[in-house]
Formats: C-alpha cells, sequence, structure tokens
C-alpha cells in the first residue's frame, strides 16, 4: 500500500500539463521566428536569454536529483537508458522530457492497471519533482517573457497577434504551476484533514493578484527605461539573495547544490514569494510584501513622471497615469488580502510528524528500485501489458527487499516512497 494516491485529478492535471508544455514550445519558436521577420533583434536576444537561461537551470536541478537518488529509474523510459545517456540528455536540454514522459507512462499504468497503489504511488513522486521543476520554470522563464511581451505592447502602443498570444501563454503556465505546485504539497496533508478545492481556488487568485501587479509594474517601468530594468533585477536579486542566504536552507543535498537553490529562491523572490523555512515565517513575509510594495510603487511612480514629461497634453496624461498606478497597487493590495482570507480560513497547521511520509528513511524514501529486467511483455493488450508492469514493480520492490535467501521468507514490510525534497516544502509551507 503506498503513502499517496494517485486520483484521476491528478492524471488530468498531468494531460493539462503535457499540452500546456507543448504549447509553450510552439509559441517560444513562433515568438522568436516573429521577432526574427521583424528585425527586433533585442527583442529576439532577450527572449533567447530568457529561454537558455532557464533550460540550462531547470536541467540543472533535474540532473542533480537524478544524482541525489543514485540515478533510479522507476520507469521504462529511464530505465532504457543508462547513466551516461542520461547525463547526455540533460547536458542536450533534453532530459526533464524523460521526467515528463515518465510521470505519463506511470500515470497512465496507475489509472489503467488493477495495482494503482503501486504506480500510483511512482506516479506521485515522479509528479513531485516535476511541479518543483515547473515552478523553477516559470519563475526563470515565464513570468520573464511576460514582461517582455507586455513591455512591447506598451512601447509600441498596438496588440500585435503573436505577443499577445505569448503573452496570454506565459500568464497560462504560470497560472497553471502555481495550481499543481499547491495541489502537490496537499498531498502531504493527512486524509481526515484534507484542504477544499476553494482553497487551491483562493491560492490561485492570490497569486493571480500579487504576479500581475508584480509583473505590470515591472513591465511599465521597462517600457520607458529598457536598460535600466537588468540593473533593477541585478540590484533587488542581490539584495533577496542575501535573505536567502541568511534563512540557511537545506533544500539540496550537497553545499554546491544549495548555493544554486539559493540563487534560484533570490530569481522566485524577485517575482513572488516563496516558502524557504520551516516555522513561523510571520515577520519575514511582511517584511517580503512591505518591500515589494514599496518598490511596485517606485517603479509605476518612475512610469507615471516619465509619462507626465514626455507626452501631451498634460491632463489626460496625469490622469491616466494616475489611474494606472492605483489599479496596479490596489491588485497587489487585494491579493495581500486574499492571502490573509487563505491563512485565516483555509491554511491547516500540522507539526512534522503529522504530514504523511517520513524524511528520516533513507533506505526507502527518495529511493527507487534498480533492478534492470528485460521487456517481457512483447505484443499483450495495452490492458494487460500495464498490469504487467506494475506487478514488474512490485517484485523487483520485493527483491530489493530480501536480505538473505536462506533464512524463511517474511511477509515484505510496507513501501512507503516519499519524495524528501517535496516533503520539506511541505514542511515549510505547512509546519
Amino acid at each position: 500500500m503506498g503513502v499517496f494516491k494517485y486520483s484521476p485529478v491528478d492524471f488530468l492535471f498531468t494531460c493539462v500539463g503535457l499540452v500546456f508544455l507543448l504549447l509553450d514550445i510552439a509559441l517560444d519558436i513562433w515568438a522568436a521566428v516573429s521577432f526574427f521577420q521583424e528585425k527586433a533583434y533585442v527583442s529576439l536576444a532577450v527572449l533567447m536569454l530568457f529561454l537558455v537561461g532557464s533550460s540550462v537551470l531547470v536541467q540543472a536541478f533535474s540532473w542533480l536529483w537524478y544524482s541525489y537518488d543514485d540515478s533510479d529509474k522507476l520507469t521504462k523510459v529511464e530505465k532504457c537508458l543508462s547513466v551516461g545517456q542520461l547525463k547526455l540528455l540533460h547536458v542536450l536540454q533534453l532530459g526533464i522530457y524523460i521526467r515528463h514522459a515518465g510521470v505519463v507512462e506511470l500515470s497512465v499504468c496507475s489509472i489503467f492497471s488493477g495495482l494503482a497503489d503501486i504506480s500510483g504511488d511512482y506516479a506521485v513522486y515522479l509528479n513531485h519533482d516535476l511541479s518543483m521543476l515547473r515552478l523553477v520554470e516559470t519563475f526563470s522563464e515565464s513570468s520573464p517573457q511576460l514582461v517582455l511581451m507586455l513591455t512591447i505592447i506598451l512601447q509600441r502602443g498596438e496588440l500585435d497577434p503573436v505577443t499577445v498570444l505569448k503573452a496570454i501563454g506565459s500568464a497560462s503556465a504560470i497560472a497553471f504551476s502555481v495550481t499543481t505546485y499547491h495541489r502537490s504539497l496537499r498531498n502531504f496533508l493527512p486524509e481526515k484533514k484534507q484542504q477544499p478545492m476553494t482553497s487551491s481556488v483562493v491560492y490561485f487568485l492570490w497569486n493571480l493578484c500579487l504576479l500581475s501587479s508584480r509583473i505590470t509594474a515591472l513591465a511599465l517601468f521597462a517600457s520607458v527605461l529598457p536598460c535600466f530594468i537588468f540593473t533593477h533585477f541585478i540590484c533587488s536579486w542581490i539584495v533577496l539573495f542575501f535573505f536567502v542566504w541568511r534563512s540557511k536552507t537545506d533544500f539540496m543535498d550537497t553545499p554546491c547544490g544549495e548555493r544554486l537553490y539559493r540563487a534560484t529562491v533570490g530569481l522566485i523572490w524577485y517575482f513572488n514569494w516563496f516558502n524557504v523555512v520551516k516555522g513561523k515565517t510571520r515577520f519575514r513575509t511582511l517584511l517580503y510584501h512591505g518591500y515589494m510594495l514599496l518598490d511596485i510603487v517606485f517603479l509605476c511612480s518612475w512610469w507615471c513622471w516619465s509619462k507626465m514629461t514626455t507626452q501631451a497634453p498634460y491632463f489626460e496624461t496625469v490622469h491616466y497615469a494616475i489611474v494606472t498606478v492605483v489599479v496596479v497597487v490596489g491588485v497587489y493590495m487585494l491579493g495581500l488580502l486574499l492571502k490573509m482570507i487563505y491563512y485565516k480560513r483555509y491554511h491547516p497547521n500540522h507539526s512534522k510528524e503529522e504530514l504523511k511520509g517520513d524524511a528520516s528513511e533513507k533506505t526507502r524514501v527518495g529511493m527507487g528500485p534498480t533492478r534492470k529486467h528485460e521487456d517481457k511483455h512483447g505484443d499483450e493488450p495495452d490492458g494487460v501489458a500495464f498490469r504487467t508492469m506494475a506487478l514488474d514493480i512490485e517484485a523487483d520492490i520485493e527483491a530489493d527487499l530480501v536480505t538473505d535467501s536462506n533464512e524463511p521468507s517474511q511477509p515484505p514490510p510496507e513501501v512507503k516512497r516519499c519524495n524528501k525534497r517535496m516533503r520539506k516544502l511541505a514542511e515549510n509551507f505547512y509546519c
């Protein structure tokens, strides 16, 4: 019996996530080709910087997590690759797609086989890593891209179809990744204390308000001072990275990986709040949102002043600029109000021991079966193949648990599979 259950809703989120992935790739290619055809080489260079930088960052995390788990392979997709081939795919920026394929494989096994507990537990385990990788991609690619697209719209003063579609695609990717991340955290709650679906809706709305306000403020500032937006990012990231370092996080298994994680959290904090330590974070949250609110006011005020001094007629420009600033700041305040409602009505507080999984179990937690076996399924019907695959996985687990073949066989202990990385994030969020 597994620790987690893979529900049809989880399967739906997996399928939708795959659709968003393919759509985002298509829109990225379309946007890059459009910029090239328009000879907008600066915009093209910035877009490529976001795409390449985000891809390298996500592939680095993916490979580090494989190495932490001793390159354990839970799916047939992964088992057909050697460690060297898996590493090469990450170097070629293709490793993340192996994870997607593995999640889809186990998701289908969980839904259509008779052993949903086994393959479903593995599917949830892999999906936890994937949800965190999507979150990293969201704030290293989708959010900066949305700032870029909104900046182009503001500078041109017209709605170009490609730019608008890419902006909508980036916004959709942000919304989806935030929602799936919250669902992954909810998996660790005890069965009797599961949060209602309305909690995810409020969680999504609060993040939507905070992110839309922040991204709009950055786009307004970049539309009048495009060169200084990079200076603003570097200075803000240094400040945020310092506070992350002071928090003494312990998310990764190696010092080098932890430094990369802290630098990434500094990037995420540039757009939105992200819990990185356990315990009461009210003071840190208030300090962060106070800083963000002042920064948004500064960015919008600079844009407002620039508009008033460079455009005529004066009074119409002043009215338009002031209304824009008030709306952007007001949306951020609305997001803070929704966040307070969430923590007041929906957010459960649990001790570390109450959450599902046991991150202290090093032998089974975060470790997968490594026995390699041949593909014995041949041309069996799909339903039989899925069930046989699940039985093979179960056999691998039981074989790994046997310590002495000469001793009388004992009932295998319950296999507990828990993603220790995501469990740490759940502890930061719920404890």
